[in-house]
């Protein structure tokens, strides 16, 4: 692993000019509000691990489980469909089931997907009467593309990467007059990822809810950037400066890292991971800067580590996949760097377990 301190922390990147315009919202309280009206809406659990806490050395280690999250298997479920949700209640005029099924009936929305957002988005379009086209990279096993059709999207091949499927969605819907709903945000692009991550914030409520006391870590994923910034977003709002918050990232997908250390927005290069739902070679321009200011430090795991933390996590009845342990590798592989971390034996330290052992 590599770590470094966020020399950013609270004054934010120096020049914001060619970002993304616009801030994220970070109350969690409209979110939870919509979420609740929800007819399958339910909490995820907060695991206390005092198995993993003993074989790192400290107090207590907490879990927050995504993997059952909604049917669907992972936290994106609150993130596209929040946001299909958020634009079906904005011309709902009664509260009625009836209503809200037809409410964006005759709209299409269309994204690039490697993994979960495109099934958050499916399930939203379909709850509510929208369509839902996704593009997929071909690298993206069939078994995926299964489970989209599913939910009833239309699936269509594109490009060997995340990037050419992203490419191929952003054309599409200009051509077709479809909406966009991308889960990263840049420049001219921000109102649907702003409110995707505030989704995200749902899960951060519910862990302020569940802990009796604050964690002093907490160490979160990153791809673009969207959990990360939206549960450091919920920490701050509940706990203020008490915890340390830490980002972490693939070294073949170090786009908030890089970014950090050029004090601007940075695309990266490199080989695919096989943490491959965090293999995004750009951050979320929204997600970017709020992290430059609220994140402690930022850290890259290899693709070693990330296979051995599923490994180890398995051994606790925590099956994961590669993506979903890269927030509990960044502090099992900490190492010489537990001291700069601020471990001690008496930290408390929060993960997000985001997904369960899928098919990378």
């Amino acid at each position: 692993m590599e770590f470094i301190a966020n020399q950013l922390r609270e004054t934010g990147l120096p020049d914001e000019s060619e970002m993304a315009r616009g801030e994220l919202c970070t109350n969690p309280s409209a979110a939870r509000a919509l979420f609740a009206k929800c007819p399958v809406a339910d909490v995820s659990p907060l695991i206390d691990v005092s198995s993993i806490a003993a074989q790192l050395g400290v107090a207590a280690v907490h879990v927050k489980d995504e993997r059952k999250r909604v049917g669907l298997g992972s936290f994106k479920s609150l993130g596209a469909a929040f946001a299909i949700a958020k634009a079906a209640d904005k011309l709902v005029s009664e509260d009625t089931l009836r209503e809200y099924e037809t409410a964006l009936k005759g709209k299409v929305f269309v994204c690039a997907s490697a993994g979960n957002h495109g099934l958050s988005m499916a399930a939203g379009a379909r709850a509510f009467g929208a369509g839902a086209v996704v593009y997929l990279a071909n690298t993206v096993p069939d078994e995926f593309a299964g489970r989209l059709r599913d939910k009833g999207a239309t699936v269509v091949r594109a490009g060997a990467n995340y990037e050419a499927s992203m490419n191929a969605a952003l054309m599409a819907a200009k051509e077709n007059g479809w909406e966009l709903l991308s889960d990263s945000s840049w420049l001219g692009y921000t109102e649907l990822p702003r409110d995707v991550m505030e989704g995200y914030l749902i899960m951060g409520a519910e862990v302020a809810d569940q802990l009796t006391s604050p964690p002093t870590h907490i160490f979160l994923q990153a791809g673009v950037g969207g959990l990360a910034a939206a549960c450091t977003a919920a920490a701050r709002h509940y706990w203020g400066e008490t915890p340390k918050i830490y980002v972490v990232e693939p070294e073949y997908a170090p786009a908030l890292y890089d970014s950090i250390v050029a004090s601007q927005v940075v695309t990266t290069t490199g080989p695919a991971s096989v943490m491959g739902r965090l293999d995004c070679k750009e951050p979320s321009h929204l997600a970017l800067k709020y992290l430059a200011k609220e994140a402690d430090g930022f850290i890259t795991i290899s693709e070693a580590e990330a296979l051995a933390a599923v490994k180890v996590l398995k051994t606790h009845d925590l099956a994961a996949s590669p993506s979903a342990v890269a927030g509990y590798a960044g502090v099992h592989f900490a190492g010489e760097e537990r001291q700069e971390l601020g471990l001690t034996s008496e930290s408390r330290i929060l993960l997000y377990l985001s997904e369960g052992p899928v098919d990378e």
